[in-house]
């Protein structure tokens, strides 16, 4: 049986279906698979507003109230039915500018078309997702944005994909990231650290509170609100799905090193300098955002128990917020070294490396902190002994985004991208480049990606 010369969907020499027919039989398998589970699950989550509805208009109020309420209830459902329904794509957006970039994709500041609403779109690359092996870590940032709620956490609206790339839609924090502050700073005083070091362990906390583990907290996923308020950002690594661990990344770099300088990586571990000097700690502040852009990336904020392979929780994310708690106060991170793979070996024998420099003033309470979270997993410090530490007594943790923030940036307009360092992001073109796509075998491998957040308004996000 054929349908034109070029696809035969059955063998009459063997009776069997081609292998052509298989893969497109399996598509169309998964595909609607997929679409009835969106729409039963759209379903379960309408019918559990309803009843919500319901058990709240039980109570005493009157017969006008509810039927008021009620109308209201119709036309929010009608209203997330017609989003539903909306095709998203990356016509329905401008680009402003480009902001960022990482390993795997970049960052635009965005428009959409018909509302003028401004947001931050990330975009990757499918075809350099699945050589990389990176999908498990793209799909975690995806379900971990589209579960949260969390004022913590940055907001997803929108997920898409074309044949050739994933875009993610996110609301844009426009005071830039915690790293560039630390690079325009060089360090912050102790009052406010303590400000930005509580907001980033209920931002952590809340993180856990969803059931993940972010395991990839650095000052450059710390991003800041128009108000001066932290959120966490970056969550392609959260879980810890993917297949190539940190360990077994950084053990290759270091392969790749020793191949390049045999005489150098010959030096043992012991005769790493304790101390760095001034020359060295300005050339890891210098190369520091090429490093976030890099494949490999910094190993600067890893627990050791990550890079050892023996399994790790969630107690991993307090070492990292120790190590940027460390920075903050000192000027640079605790085992930064000229290149990763020193750093890897610091950290890996960290009991010998974790020196507070004599120059650099930290009182005692915060010292303590800062070793409390940076110890060996089993003795570190929990998310409610960090709390009641005496670093942060008379601390108002219930109602910390009210406080007024230490910082608090200086727009021009809702499109001001001046706290994105762009002029390190060389010459990125405002257009997407034309990319094949994966091809339809592949691109089974993103089915279910889509996301629209209702919010509640007749427009939308």
């Amino acid at each position: 049986m054929t349908t034109g010369s070029d696809y035969v969907y059955f063998d009459r020499s063997t009776s069997t279906f081609s292998a052509d027919a298989v893969a497109r039989a399996t598509a169309a398998k998964l595909k609607l698979e997929s679409y009835y589970k969106v729409a039963v699950d759209a379903a379960i989550e309408r019918n559990a507003r309803r009843i919500e509805l319901e058990t709240r208009l039980s109570q005493a109020v009157s017969q006008e109230a509810r039927e008021r309420e009620i109308r209201k209830h119709a036309k929010t459902e009608s209203q997330h039915l017609r989003l539903r329904r909306t095709k998203i794509g990356l016509n329905d957006f401008r680009t402003v500018k480009v902001i960022g970039k990482g390993a795997f994709g970049e960052v635009r500041l965005v428009q959409k078309t018909d509302t003028g609403k401004v947001y931050a779109m990330k975009t990757l690359q499918k075809a350099e997702m699945l050589k990389r092996d990176q999908l498990a870590h793209v799909r975690a940032e995806r379900d971990v944005l589209a579960e949260s709620t969390s004022p913590w956490v940055v907001q997803l609206f929108y997920s898409f994909q074309d044949s050739a790339f994933l875009y993610l839609v996110m609301e844009f924090l426009p005071g830039g990231d915690l790293m560039s502050m630390l690079m325009k700073y060089d360090v912050f005083s102790e009052d406010v650290t303590r400000f930005y070091m509580a907001e980033c362990i209920l931002a952590i906390e809340a993180v856990h509170n969803l059931g993940y583990i972010h395991r990839d907290i650095k000052p450059d996923n710390v991003l800041i609100d128009k108000y001066g308020h932290l959120k966490l950002s970056d969550f392609g690594l959260s879980t810890g799905l993917h297949k190539a661990t940190d360990g077994e990344i950084y053990k290759r770099y270091l392969e790749q090193e020793k191949q390049r300088d045999p005489a150098r990586n010959s030096v043992q571990v012991n005769a790493i300098n304790l101390t760095m000097s001034r020359e060295q700690i300005a050339t890891w502040k210098a190369n520091r955002r090429k490093l976030a852009y890099s494949t490999v990336g910094t190993p600067d904020y890893i627990a050791p128990e990550v890079f050892l392979l023996k399994g790790y929780g969630k107690e991993c994310d307090w070492w990292s917020l120790g190590a940027i708690f460390f920075e903050c106060l000192v000027g640079y991170a605790p085992f930064c070294s000229e290149n990763p793979g020193d750093t890897y070996k610091k950290i890996i024998d960290w009991p010998k490396y974790l020196h507070f420099p004599d120059e650099v003033y930290v009182s005692r309470e915060a010292e303590d902190l800062i070793k409390g979270m940076m110890t060996w997993a089993e003795h570190r410090l929990t998310v409610t002994q960090i709390k009641t530490h005496p670093f942060f007594f008379g601390a108002e943790w219930s109602s910390l985004r009210q406080i007024e923030p230490p910082f608090v940036p200086r727009l021009q307009s809702m499109t001001d991208t001046s706290y994105f360092p762009t002029d390190d992001l060389g010459n990125v073109p405002d257009q997407l480049p034309k990319e094949a796509g994966v091809g339809a075998e592949k691109d089974l491998a993103f089915l279910g990606f889509t996301f629209k957040r209702f919010t509640g308004g007749s427009g939308g996000h």
